[in-house]
C-alpha cells in the first residue's frame, strides 16, 4: 500500500526523534567558536529518507541525520508559502518578511544577519553553495536587497560591506558585464540562455583589488591558500536542472563536498573562529522538476559534505553544526512499487523503481506539485549549543539560536 505524504511526514519525523533516544544527548560545554549551518534547499522530511533509503538503505543512516539533537521548523515567511529568499531570511536574519526580500523587513530596512553578527565578533566568515553565490539562500547571509533578482548588488555588497572571506559556487555571469565573458564562455551549449549579465562592472577585478584570490577550477581552488577566496564554477548553477533525460546534469566542476572542506580549512586559520553557510540547491532544483534521481543524487553530495563538517568538529569540540532546510519542494512522497500513480502525468509521473541499498526492496517516488510547500523541515544538530535547536519552532528561532550559541547578544 502506498504510503501518503502525511504518513511519511510523520514516520519520518519520529525516526528522527526516536533514532538515537538511547544514545545520551550530552551539551558541549562553552559557545560555539565555529559554526557550520548546512542547507538543504527544498528538502523535507521524506526527501532526507528518500536520499538515505537510496545510498545507504534501510538500516543504514546519513551523516546528516546521526546527530543527537532534533528540530521541526514552519516555514511560512509572511505568506503562507515560502521562497527561499524571504526563508533564508529568517534564519540568516530573524525576521519574518515578504517573498523575494534579501535581510530586510517588511518596511524594507536592512536587518543585520549571523553572518555579519559573527564578522564583528572577528570571526571569519564563509559562504558555499551549488547555485549562484549570489542567489536567494546566501545572498540573505551577506546582502540586504529588496529583490533577490539584484545578483550583482548582493556580489558588491559581499566584497565590500560584508566581506564575506570565502566565497565558492556558481553564478559568474553577475561578476562581469554584459558581453565579457569570464573563465565560462557565454552562451554554452547545454544552456545558450546563460551569459555574463552583471550590473555593476567587473566585480573579480575588484575583488582581487580587495586582497581577494580568484579561482575558476578544481586545480586553482587546491592550490588558493588566501584567506580571502573567491570562487567562481559556473556562468548559473553548477548542474542543469531539467526533466529526468531532457538535459539534466549534477556534475558540478568542484563537487559540494571539495568546496566545503577547502571553506572550512580557509576559514579555521583564524584563532577567533568562524560561520560558514554550506547550500546545496540541487536538491530543489531537481524537485521543481520532479527529478527523484538527480535529487538523490545531489541529497547524497550533502550528505558527504556534512560529513566533511563532522570530522572536523570531531577534532575541533567548540563547533556546531547542524543541517536545515528553507522550505520543503514538491510535495514529495514515498510509495510502494505498484501500478498506481495519483499524481497525473507529464513530469509529475512517479519517478522509479529505486532501489533500497543493500536490500532487494525497491521505492517509488511521488510528487504532488512542481513547487514549494508549507511544510514543516527537519533540523539536525550537534556540538557546542546544539540543545538550543530541539523541539518544534519557527524558522526565526534559527537566528536566534545561532547567536545565543556563539555568545553574541542579540
Amino acid at each position: 500500500m502506498a504510503l501518503s505524504l502525511a504518513a511519511v511526514a510523520t514516520f519520518t519525523f519520529s525516526y528522527f526523534t526516536d533514532a538515537h533516544a538511547k544514545e545520551p544527548q550530552k551539551e558541549v560545554p562553552g559557545k560555539a567558536k565555529n559554526v557550520i549551518l548546512f542547507v538543504g534547499d527544498g528538502m523535507g522530511a521524506a526527501h532526507r529518507n528518500a536520499i538515505r533509503l537510496a545510498t545507504v538503505g534501510q538500516k543504514g543512516e546519513l551523516a546528516m541525520n546521526d546527530m543527537p539533537y532534533t528540530g521541526m521548523v514552519h516555514t511560512s515567511s509572511t505568506s503562507t508559502v515560502t521562497d527561499s529568499a524571504a526563508a533564508a531570511t529568517a534564519m540568516a536574519a530573524g525576521v519574518k518578511t515578504y517573498n523575494g526580500a534579501i535581510s530586510i523587513n517588511t518596511s524594507k530596512k536592512p536587518v543585520k544577519t549571523v553572518l555579519e553578527s559573527a564578522k564583528e565578533q572577528g570571526k571569519s566568515t564563509g559562504l558555499v553553495t551549488t547555485s549562484q553565490v549570489t542567489d536567494a539562500t546566501p545572498g540573505a547571509f551577506g546582502a540586504h536587497v529588496n529583490d533577490r533578482k539584484s545578483q550583482s548588488d548582493i556580489a558588491k555588497q559581499y566584497i565590500e560591506n560584508s566581506k564575506v572571506d570565502v566565497i565558492l559556487g556558481g553564478g559568474e555571469d553577475y561578476w562581469y558585464p554584459k558581453g565579457q565573458a569570464g573563465a565560462y564562455q557565454d552562451h554554452p551549449p547545454e544552456d545558450p540562455t546563460e551569459a555574463s549579465k552583471g550590473t555593476q562592472g567587473n566585480l573579480v577585478n575588484k575583488a582581487k583589488k580587495l586582497g581577494y584570490s580568484y579561482v575558476t577550477n578544481a586545480k586553482e581552488l587546491k592550490k588558493a591558500n588566501n584567506q580571502k577566496l573567491l570562487g567562481l564554477f559556473a556562468n548559473e548553477e553548477m548542474f542543469q536542472q531539467r526533466p529526468e533525460g531532457q538535459g539534466d546534469i549534477y556534475d558540478p566542476v568542484v563537487s559540494l563536498p571539495d568546496m566545503t572542506k577547502k571553506a572550512i580549512d580557509t576559514l579555521s586559520k583564524n584563532k577567533k573562529g568562524f560561520f560558514l553557510m554550506v547550500e546545496q540547491e540541487a536538491t530543489d532544483e531537481m524537485s521543481h522538476v520532479n527529478n527523484a534521481k538527480q535529487m538523490i543524487k545531489a541529497g547524497d553530495q550533502l550528505d558527504k559534505a556534512v560529513k566533511e563538517a563532522k570530522a572536523f568538529a570531531k577534532k575541533h569540540p567548540d563547533t556546531l553544526v547542524l543541517v536545515a532546510a528553507d522550505h520543503e519542494t514538491g510535495g514529495l512522497a514515498i510509495e510502494d512499487t505498484d501500478n498506481k500513480d495519483e499524481s497525473g502525468d507529464g513530469i509529475s509521473k512517479e519517478d522509479g523503481p529505486f532501489n533500497v541499498a543493500h536490500s532487494k526492496n525497491q521505492f517509488m517516488i511521488d510528487w504532488t506539485r512542481t513547487e514549494h510547500t508549507a511544510d514543516d523541515v527537519p533540523l539536525t544538530a550537534m556540538g557546542s549549543g546544539a540543545q538550543l535547536f530541539s523541539g518544534t519552532y519557527e524558522n526565526t528561532h534559527i537566528h536566534d539560536a545561532l547567536l545565543k550559541a556563539m555568545g553574541i547578544k542579540s
